[in-house]
């Protein structure tokens, strides 16, 4: 794991092109505290970063990695897992290496096999790579995004790095704020491809970002080597029993899991009360000889806290299990401003903040590894939001009497987080009916959330944004063939995926804050050969009556214990502020920091007289489902008036590293 950086100038570099590569390095060294690299080529406008986290060959692997004849050049954030295979078949074919890298893999397959190496790449992970004997700079994204890639274009020409934060250190590059993203943020959805800042784009999943010059201009193109695809509604295999199923899910995930227990630093696991980071645990202690260290996060709140049922996990596989308490005082405060400046961008739930407490804990414990759970739900149908789809769109076969059943059973179960992932009151929007036939689940709290969060805008953002459909411009980014035709589950997973997943669960609440710590986490659930297989999967079987990831249990039905093996999916999440007096006064601590009347008119942003009547209902409210919706969104509107302070203003907050 690591950070890259670079730009390429058509005109050339200048004078301070040393020093602004630097720059982005600098900003970045939490990604990379164990060595920094540059790369500069003058005559071809060419500059390359890095800042190296040692997983993987500690001492020979250093960044920027160039071809013999230095006719490519190369940066890598990540993990190429079945390298030493890939390695040893290419040295047999005449390659030579440099390193024992997994990262020097690329620069191999490329030299035989061009763009189409792609589907030999397994794992993690986001590169550029300079080609001069074409011209071109390819930026490249792993299939789900766990990895990021961020990049602004100019007519001066291409500036990208690990993080917003790296591109935005470059001069050249313009630091304003987005007020589209800012709208977007505040109702929680990101439009794919976009960033909190204006004019830095994220790479998307599954793409090549391919840039030409033309003489002192650039030519960008985007290419897509991987999308998660399901079937048409007539392609699912309904002959097989459901046991081949079970047998393919048990394959794939005990090989991933293998492959990335793979490094020369010591790998440990994620471990909650879900299903997800148990069967992570379950499978990983089969395969390492002693025994694996478990880090858990317990909460104090009984409604919230898995902590027990992670400690009947740890035993039953004999694991060394750490647990960190986290209460008001670690979630909120210092630990929240850090996050946010991490994150980069707006979060509706303090679970982004116990990630980095975590990731700071495991570092401290010595560990810069981990396998963790991520992923599961998009693949198996975990979610409640995706239950709901399936009870309301399908369900066709079953009597109406049968859909209500289930329906009022998931209702019960998830009550706790009605106004959060989801909706108390059913939401439509036509980009969406158009997009899906439906509006998935997932998007009716966000969208009730934004009919709350846009009043607040300020008039300026408001006439700005004359005319802008934050839902619609979400909508707008998915690709119609990939739900035409698919069953509703399919379309519900889908566009999660496409969202939800990359812009929240892989950022702000994954590789963010944990790289925030130096600390590397490998999603197993993610690797895109046991994606392939879940997709095989027909949507009874994912859900099958009321049990969401059927096959999933099934699979792991030896390693679970069975009170796991038979829970109902518990959406993880850090206690809201109102659910606690402390909380509420730390909370109160930062509102009167970053939300009073002065600091929310110097952002201009959002209206301090409407922020402030907000702030005063909030305090008024008794309502449970209202105030986790207004928790979620006074979490939202803290976080962009400090993205404001930090990235616009200036302040800087503490660093650890």
């Amino acid at each position: 794991m690591c950070g890259i950086a670079g730009f390429w100038k058509p005109g050339g570099l200048g004078n301070d092109a040393l020093t602004d590569l630097k720059s982005m390095i600098d900003v970045q060294l939490h990604r990379g505290p164990d060595g920094q690299g540059t790369h500069l080529d003058e005559k071809n406008g060419i500059a390359l970063g890095h800042a190296r986290l040692t997983i993987i060959d500690l001492h020979t692997g250093s960044q920027p990695l160039c071809s013999g004849d230095r006719d490519l050049g190369l940066v890598v954030n990540g993990e190429i897992y079945d390298y030493k295979k890939i390695r040893a078949d290419l040295l047999t074919r005449g390659d030579r290496f440099q390193t024992k890298s997994d990262s020097e893999l690329i620069l191999a397959l490329y030299r035989r096999f061009g763009l189409e190496m792609m589907g030999q790449l397994r794992g993690e992970f986001a590169f550029a790579l300079y080609d001069q004997s074409e011209d071109r700079l390819l930026l490249v994204r792993d299939r789900f995004g766990i990895r990021p890639l961020f990049y602004h274009i100019s007519e001066k020409g291409i500036y990208f790095g690990s993080e917003a934060k790296v591109v935005l250190a470059h001069r050249d590059v313009p630091n304003r704020l987005d007020r589209k993203a800012a709208l977007n943020q505040l109702m929680h959805t990101m439009v794919p491809g976009t960033s909190a800042f204006e004019g830095v784009h994220a790479v998307p999943p599954g793409k090549i970002i391919e840039i030409r010059r033309h003489g002192d201009s650039l030519d960008v193109k985007e290419h897509t080597y991987w999308d998660l695809t399901f079937p048409e509604m007539d392609g699912y295999d309904t002959e097989s029993d459901e046991s081949v199923h079970v047998e393919a899910v048990r394959e794939k995930l005990v090989e991933s899991v293998a492959l990335r227990l793979e490094a020369d630093v010591p790998v440990g696991c994620y471990l909650s009360g879900g299903i997800d980071s148990c069967s992570i645990l379950g499978m990983a202690s089969g395969a390492m000889q002693s025994p694996v260290k478990a880090f858990t996060i317990s909460f104090d709140s009984d409604d919230y806290d898995e902590a027990q049922i992670a400690k009947e996990m740890a035993g039953a596989t004999h694991a060394d299990q750490d647990i960190i308490y986290l209460r008001a005082s670690e979630l909120y405060g210092d630990n929240f401003i850090r996050t946010v400046w991490h994150a980069e961008r707006t979060f509706y739930n303090t679970l982004g903040v116990a990630k980095w407490c975590m990731s700071r804990h495991v570092r401290d414990a010595g560990y810069k590894t981990v396998i963790t759970g991520e992923g599961s739900d998009e693949l198996f149908g975990g979610y409640p939001a995706f239950k709901r789809d399936m009870f309301l769109h399908g369900l066709n076969h079953e009597p109406e009497s049968v859909r209500k059943e289930y329906e009022a059973a998931l209702e019960k179960s998830n009550q706790i987080f009605k106004g959060a992932i989801l909706s108390e009151e059913a939401q439509s929007h036509p980009a969406w009916e158009d997009l899906c036939g439906f509006t998935p689940s997932w998007i009716q709290s966000w969208i009730a959330t934004c009919a709350i969060a846009r009043p607040l805008l300020s008039k300026e953002t408001e006439e700005e944004l004359e005319g802008y459909d934050p839902v619609q411009a979400i909508a707008e980014q998915i690709d119609p063939a990939m739900v035409r035709n698919r069953h509703p589950l399919d379309r519900a997973q889908y566009t999660w995926s496409k969202t939800m997943l990359e812009g929240q669960i892989l950022n702000w609440g994954g590789d963010r804050v944990d790289m925030a710590n130096s600390m590397e986490s490998r999603p197993a659930f993610l690797d895109h050969h046991v994606a392939e297989t879940a997709t095989t999967i027909a949507p009874p079987y994912r859900i099958k009556g009321n049990i969401e990831k059927y096959v999933l249990r099934e699979a792991m039905k030896g390693v679970l214990p069975e009170v796991l093996y038979k829970r109902e999916k518990f959406a993880f999440m850090a206690p809201p502020a109102h659910t606690d007096i402390a909380k509420q006064r730390m909370v109160n601590e930062l509102i009167g920091r970053y939300l009073d009347e002065d600091s929310v008119t110097s952002a201009g942003l959002l209206d301090a007289e409407k922020v402030q009547n907000f702030i005063t209902e909030y305090k008024a409210d008794t309502d449970a489902t209202s105030l986790v919706r207004k928790d979620a969104l006074l979490n939202h509107l803290l976080c962009l008036q400090i993205l404001h302070r930090q990235y616009i203003e200036g302040e800087t907050p503490v660093r650890h590293w």
